[in-house]
């Protein structure tokens, strides 16, 4: 059992956006609830449930669990669920109105769950604009005969996950933790996903910086350190959560779920270094990138030195000769004007010819 619930955990997630229609039991778009079943030893029972149905069904037969998917519920749409599953008000506040950080919380017979969903934002070329890291939310009601889904945001869709579950029987057959997990996986497989994403563009303003033209602009290491700024605040606070469900025993959360907590916490870890050694790339880019502007300008006063000690000599020769004073050397003399202007330019020439030498030029 455990290597095919292993099997499942890992499976590849398909990128498909939005809610997801195709399943037999999804509600029109527009409602609160995109999916309600019941599953019994891991498999799906047929039949169409209001969730008061649903869930009197299990408790009667005190056999499998509910599962019910809603997406950006309002309040009244919520209400219903709240009071039939006594879910705690100050979750149920969080639920409706998102913007929440990850965590995990203890309520008396659930487990309620945050997590930040992330997605890449395609784009042709980076700009000093570029969103480049979407964000959205899941929060997940953990009990032991149900487990309810709140998803807000336009990605991270659950159907495709609930599909593959249902594909695998056995993991289901573990409970409501089972998709609680399958869920944590998501998450942060979405993450690893956008992380090597991030790379690339990363990689791109690394190799503009570092190119002769040097046309790697702060605007864009800027934007990609808010974006990464905002990634941050979508996987860091997750650590605690993971640690909590991977080494903690809860009633919510089966035994046999546990280790595989640890397997999320372990790559949620490699995204958390992989996030902090973006962020120290990037101050390195952007130092390496103000270095050159700085060498830059350096070179340009250099050249702008040199002009100006070049033209210092004509300035005081002329300076010199143009006092008024009636008795001054070979003022009066044929070649006076000639020599002078032949000795300016050779003294012009000579100094040109060393700044030239020393590269100031």
């Amino acid at each position: 059992m455990i290597s095919n619930l292993r099997k499942a955990v890992r499976l590849p997630q398909p990128r498909t956006r939005g809610v997801d229609l195709s399943h037999p039991a999804r509600s029109p778009l527009g409602t609160a609830v995109v999916n309600c079943a019941v599953y019994v030893d891991g498999v799906r029972q047929d039949g169409d449930h209001p969730a008061d149905v649903a869930i009197r069904r299990v408790r009667d037969s005190r056999k499998g669990f509910v599962w019910i998917g809603l997406h950006e519920p309002s309040e009244k749409e919520f209400a219903g669920i709240v009071e039939l599953f006594g879910l705690h008000p100050l979750a149920v506040e969080d639920a409706v109105y998102a913007h929440q950080r990850p965590k995990l919380e203890h309520y008396d017979g659930s487990l309620f769950t945050v997590f930040k969903t992330v997605r890449y934002v395609e784009h042709d070329r980076l700009t000093d604009t570029s969103e480049v890291v979407e964000t959205g939310e899941i929060m997940v009601f953990t009990g032991t005969d149900f487990v309810i889904t709140v998803r807000h945001g336009g990605h991270g869709s659950l159907g495709p996950l609930r599909e593959q579950l249902e594909s695998v029987p056995e993991q289901l057959a573990l409970g409501p933790s089972a998709v609680l997990h399958a869920v944590a996986d998501l998450v942060v497989d979405d993450y690893l996903d956008v992380t090597a994403d991030v790379q690339g563009d990363i990689d791109d303003v690394e190799s503009e910086v570092f190119s002769v033209r040097g046309s790697g602009g702060a605007g864009r290491i800027y934007q990609l350190k808010r974006e990464l700024l905002e990634l941050r605040r979508a996987v860091a606070p997750l650590d605690g959560p993971m640690q909590e469900l991977a080494t903690r025993p809860m009633r919510e959360v089966d035994s046999r779920i546990t280790t595989y907590f640890r397997d999320v916490a372990d790559h949620l870890d490699r995204v958390t270094e992989q996030i902090t050694a973006f962020d120290e790339l990037l101050n390195s880019i952007l130092q390496a990138h103000l270095a050159q502007v700085t060498v830059a300008q350096n070179e340009d006063m250099r050249r702008i030195s040199a002009w100006v000690a070049i033209l210092a000599v004509p300035t005081m020769v002329c300076g010199v000769y143009g006092m008024n004073f009636d008795h001054m050397p070979e003022k009066h003399w044929t070649f006076g004007y000639p020599l002078v202007m032949v000795l300016i330019v050779a003294t012009c020439w000579v100094i040109h010819r060393g700044f030239k030498r020393n590269g100031w030029l």
